[in-house]
């Protein structure tokens, strides 16, 4: 039995991964209002990143006691933005203990185990999670670079690779076959994508984890060098998003895409075996989990919440008063499908000509879908019936700078965008996707995703009948107060916490 002092505070690994504290969105709102309103709570940021990030978006709370950045990418050895508690002397002293034989015996054998998990169907979760750590404990001593660029790893993960796939033809047809760039490109994707275990993995009373991806590794090598207590919190479905970007994009081929799939799989698997508790945010994601192996008596559905004395009816501001207004709060990226709602908003202009769409977040996460975004504005002549207005600081005021607001996700889980807007006394059109039906159904207009049609006549629907707009405004702000208000947020995960740490 744990005995620990009364006035011991509980101490939270939160990881993240792409989102909180250096991008906006949903996932870093739910952030930062968990460390807000646990103010009792010491939290780590263990923050996966893109590219090398030093900027916080946000002014963190007191409790938030340190940043661990991880950026995966951008970097020519991992001392110089992951590894930074490492001293220049210790850096050369690993080097020179990672001789051949060590890469030989200690860390091919994990990574093999690794490389068959993927491309094997039916992995044994509990080799490839102590695989995991003793990868993990071996760049604790040795050097990660030397051991990935050696010729050993190269010949290791080729030869590898080559048996899985022969010995698996109905899984990998002849025609899909990988060639060497394609091996070559899949050992640096694991390089990467594995960065995490070179970060350090300080000692707290709990790891939680924002998703069932690669953040969330680090509550596997916590539970195995700790024992520490997982919690992971799943927003939108990891390995869902995976599938969905991973087999659209166009410069990966076939057996790329297979094998990043199945590593995403790999690893949502590992976490949901590991986790002490799963706490998805809507019903909608419990599906999923236990398709993907979660045990039933470990999922715990938290809602999200939001504060209802900041987010309030408000009129509309001047610069809005004279037009039908639309308002979207979201970063612009392929999952929130931001073409299929500039292909409504020509619809809705077409038949309200004077009509207003303003976007309001994020347009920096992918420069490229967003110029995309802007030909497309260019080429149907939307002119100033549409605006990327960015970041806005008055998160409150959004929402009322319009009549109703609008989400056009291919992929959602429990949005705020859409309880903020019902708390605001703006009714919602949303795409009927992940957990919006269980919140929006009766209070908004749900229509199908992907289709530009529908999502323009329940604008249109919204904005030209005042009546059914305000009724709809009325009742979805009662709903929220009642429901899903902070408090109903703060008390199940300070409970939570609680439990595991006692």
């Amino acid at each position: 039995m744990k005995i620990r002092n009364r006035d011991e505070r509980i101490s939270v690994l939160l990881c993240t991964q792409g989102t909180y504290p250096y991008s906006s969105g949903g996932v870093s709102t739910w952030c930062d209002l968990l460390c807000r309103q646990l103010p009792t709570v010491d939290f780590t940021l263990y923050a996966l990143t893109g590219q090398p990030q030093t900027t916080s978006l946000y002014v963190l709370p007191e409790n938030v006691r340190r940043t661990i950045a991880v950026p995966m990418w951008g970097m020519q050895h991992p001392a110089e933005y992951v590894a930074t508690h490492l001293t220049f002397a210790t850096m050369r002293e690993r080097e020179r203990l990672t001789s051949l034989e060590r890469i030989e015996h200690v860390f091919l054998p994990n990574l093999r185990i690794l490389i068959r998990a993927i491309l094997q169907p039916n992995p044994n979760l509990r080799k490839c999670g102590r695989a995991l750590y003793d990868l993990w404990k071996y760049t604790q001593v040795y050097d990660w670079n030397t051991s990935w660029k050696s010729t050993l790893t190269w010949e290791a993960f080729t030869s590898e690779v080559s048996l899985v796939v022969e010995s698996l033809p109905e899984m990998y047809p002849a025609n899909e076959a990988p060639t060497l760039h394609d091996m070559n490109a899949m050992l640096r994707m694991l390089y990467h994508l594995l960065m995490c275990l070179n970060a350090p993995l300080p000692r707290t009373s709990i790891v939680h984890s924002t998703l069932a991806g690669f953040a969330g590794i680090a509550g596997i090598l916590a539970k195995y060098e700790y024992g520490t207590p997982f919690v992971v919190t799943e927003h939108g479905i990891f390995v869902r998003e995976q599938y969905m970007y991973i087999s659209q994009e166009k410069a990966f081929t076939p057996f790329s895409k297979r094998f990043l799939i199945n590593f995403s799989n790999l690893i949502c698997r590992l976490i949901y075996e590991t986790a002490d508790v799963i706490s998805p945010v809507c019903d909608y994601n419990k599906r999923w989990e236990l398709r993907f192996g979660a045990d039933p008596q470990r999922v715990e559905r938290i809602y999200n919440s939001v504060d209802t004395d900041f987010f309030q009816p408000y009129p509309k501001p001047p610069e809005t008063e004279r037009f039908p207004t639309v308002v979207a709060a979201t970063r612009v990226f392929p999952l929130k499908d931001i073409e299929t709602m500039i292909r409504a908003a020509a619809l809705v202009r077409d038949r309200i000509p004077n009509v207003r769409f303003i976007v309001y977040g994020s347009t920096t996460d992918e420069p490229e879908y967003y110029a995309r975004c802007k030909a497309l504005m260019e080429k149907l002549r939307l002119g100033r019936n549409f605006t990327f207005a960015g970041l806005c600081e008055r998160s409150h005021r959004i929402y009322t700078t319009g009549d109703i607001s609008l989400i056009s996700s291919v992929s959602e889980a429990f949005p705020f965008a859409v309880i903020e807007s019902m708390a605001c006394g703006r009714p919602v059109v949303a795409t009927d996707v992940g957990g919006i039906r269980e919140i929006l159904q009766g209070l908004g207009v749900l229509v199908p995703p992907r289709n530009p049609e529908a999502l323009a006549e329940g604008i249109i629907e919204l904005l030209t009948n005042e009546p059914m707009r305000t009724s709809l405004g009325e009742k979805a702000r009662a709903e929220v107060v009642e429901k899903y208000h902070k408090e109903v947020f703060t008390g199940a995960y300070l409970d939570l916490y609680q439990r595991l740490f006692d």
